[in-house]
């Protein structure tokens, strides 16, 4: 306790730290504020009755950070800039020319490819909100808007999706921990006296067994994410003696950290973000006149719909991404090339690529492991929903995932800059 509050009393005592920590908390108040301004035209009692009942929209307010709420002017939240993303991630695979600028351009490559990623949020943000608006139309939500004021509206929501954006980007670079993060966590946090609420107002005495089961789950989840997020896989490193003049170098004996969980909370927000992203426009396409264009969304929504069909998905989705964004982050050959040119060797792997085969092969088996653990946790909300028929338990289960993963990082930058400090 007294080395927490220690740490706690060298926040405010850096000079720099204290900057970043409060950029950080007037960054989410600005986001808050922003959270609060509608846009015109919204009936918010059909609003409220909408998204009481709608799991689809209850996930689309996380991400938008309670924006939905109240069709504020940031209603999409970060969720333009996360598609765009991966779709930019997605595309180092079929683009080698992408590929090396995102991992050996190094920093200025890695600035160019976020560049990209901007651009591309910008077209995305304007087909969900004109997409969005137009689903929200068709449930009377918005009515009695011209053309002029509809056109008005796309383009505020995708001005305030980019807005954002700049935020979130702003917060990672002058702030502390990842702002696209935080500013998901700061929507799940301002969203929890609600889905309280909802639960007190639709207590059940007889569903007694099922409330205490849920925060036994809401333990165990927490519990779990912490270990695994800081679990690791040492692999053992020396560096070789070496003689300069009269004094020898080297020769010590360390360790490479590789950690179970290498991708964090990403994989649960790009399967999220892209369970999301074509449900909107599936549902856009379901109001058109064209009989086999409204067919086939139907078709897809109501499979979708299926509680077990949308389990099955999620899971294979957060599964397939841990893998892919630990590829993506997580370069063998650049780790072997690094521990090569600093004269360390793994005992008993010869130097090059077998050490690059040995570390790669390490890291799929943790992965696997890792995988498995947050694709069933990401379900089992989803699950005890489908058991239970309370429909907060499968939000809820989501956002608490989220939340303990955002801080758990979110501590271990503000420790590593107090450890700078101290040093």
């Amino acid at each position: 306790m007294k080395t927490l509050l220690n740490k706690i009393a060298l926040i405010f005592q850096d000079k720099v730290l204290r900057k970043r920590v409060l950029f950080t908390l007037v960054a989410l108040i600005v986001f808050r504020l922003l959270a609060t301004i509608p846009i015109p035209g919204v009936d918010a009692i059909k609003l409220q009755g909408l998204l009481a009942n709608n799991e689809f929209l209850g996930l689309l307010n996380i991400f938008s950070g309670g924006g939905l709420s109240n069709l504020s002017i940031i209603m999409l939240g970060v969720g333009p800039y996360i598609t765009s993303s991966i779709i930019m991630q997605l595309l180092t695979i079929m683009s080698p020319r992408l590929k090396a600028l995102y991992q050996d351009e190094g920093e200025a490559g890695r600035m160019k490819f976020s560049q990209y990623s901007r651009i591309l949020t910008v077209p995305l943000a304007f087909v969900q909100a004109f997409s969005f608006l137009a689903i929200l139309k068709g449930q009377g939500i918005l009515g009695g808007l011209s053309l002029t004021d509809q056109t008005i509206n796309v383009l505020v929501i995708t001005a305030g999706s980019l807005l954002i954006m700049w935020i979130g980007e702003l917060m990672t670079e002058y702030g502390v921990g990842n702002g696209v993060s935080l500013l998901i966590f700061a929507g799940i946090v301002a969203t929890l006296p609600t889905t309280i609420s909802q639960l007190i107002f639709t207590f059940d005495p007889s569903q007694i067994p099922v409330y205490l089961a849920f925060f036994v789950v809401i333990i165990l989840v927490t519990a779990g994410v912490v270990v695994v997020t800081e679990a690791e896989r040492p692999i053992p490193v020396t560096y070789a003696k070496r003689v300069r003049g009269m004094k020898v170098y080297g020769g010590v004996s360390t360790y490479l950290p590789l950690r179970v969980n290498q991708a964090g909370v990403i994989p649960i927000i790009f399967a999220l973000s892209l369970l999301l992203f074509p449900q909107m426009i599936l549902r856009f396409f379901a109001n058109f006149a064209n009989p086999v264009v409204k067919s086939v969304s139907s078709y897809i929504l109501d499979l979708l719909a299926n509680g077990w069909v949308y389990a099955v998905l999620y899971f294979l989705l957060v599964f397939v991404f841990t893998y892919f964004y630990t590829a993506v982050t997580f370069d063998p050959d650049s780790i072997s090339t690094n521990l090569q040119k600093g004269g360390a060797f793994i005992p008993g792997v010869r130097p090059g690529q077998p050490t690059s085969d040995y570390i790669a092969k390490i890291l799929t088996r943790l992965t696997l492991v890792g995988a498995l653990f947050l694709g069933a946790i990401a379900v089992l909300p989803l699950i005890i929903r489908a058991v239970t028929g309370i429909t907060a338990f499968a939000i809820g289960g989501t956002a608490l995932l989220i939340v303990v993963s955002v801080v758990i990082d979110l501590i271990k930058k503000i420790d590593a800059q107090v450890s700078i400090r101290e040093y």
